[in-house]
């Protein structure tokens, strides 16, 4: 029979190691990931961007596996994924006209007892000074942004569908972010993120000086 022939038997065996070679580059590939990872993190300077996210989209998994493994959590993981994804497209981000260029806010920016009413374009501001959206929200329209406060991605979709930005600067938690840049990628729409240091549905915080220093890069200085 053809299973007990030497040829079939010869092809098994070349099949068993190409894939254990594979296997075994793949997890030599992830532990270089990881030690860039490491190595970008300590020095605030992402290595072999290009590179480095092209082996984060095929071995997401594995790396984030790997990573458990070593004793580091998601979110490290989370964190330098957004950082490679903002750092890749900070030079199209810059060359984009202000004027077509979004920022999305959270609404759990607002205060509590925050008086804005939902529309279809999402909150919109009182200016009751209760947080600081209001007076952050003034500034960036002075420059040319059109700002958005949403309750959720279908808003962030709906706005992207009519008024088609070239690119968008989305704020939020870790895993909002990184959904929003894959969805900017999908879209082929340029993203930034900008994390927010408290997690949560009600009152969180943002660092608005992160935000104003990404927000001004390649804005006219009369702006």
């Amino acid at each position: 029979m053809f299973l007990d022939s030497p040829l079939w038997t010869q092809a098994m065996i070349l099949i068993g190691e190409v894939t254990v070679l594979l296997i075994l580059g793949m997890i030599f590939t992830s532990l270089c990931l990881i030690l860039i990872m490491i190595l970008s993190i300590q020095r605030g300077k992402v290595y072999f961007p290009r590179l480095t996210k092209t082996g984060m989209v095929l071995l997401e998994g594995m790396v984030r596996g790997l990573c458990k493994f070593f004793g580091f959590d998601d979110r490290e993981f989370l964190q330098f994924s957004i950082r490679l994804q903002n750092t890749m497209n900070m030079k199209q981000f810059e060359k984009t006209p202000v004027e077509k260029r979004v920022i999305y806010l959270p609404q759990c920016l607002r205060s509590a007892e925050c008086p804005a009413h939902l529309t279809p374009e999402g909150l919109v501001c009182r200016r009751c000074g209760r947080c600081d959206i209001g007076r952050e929200i003034d500034s960036y329209e002075a420059m040319g942004y059109r700002v958005f406060i949403a309750p959720g991605s279908t808003l962030i979709k709906r706005m992207m569908k009519k008024y088609r930005p070239e690119a968008i600067i989305g704020v939020g938690c870790l895993m909002e972010i990184k959904e929003g840049l894959e969805l900017c990628d999908r879209a082929g729409v340029v993203g930034v993120g900008v994390v927010t240091l408290k997690d949560g549905c009600v009152e969180t915080l943002l660092d608005w000086g992160e935000l104003r220093d990404i927000a001004v890069i390649g804005v006219p200085d009369s702006r």
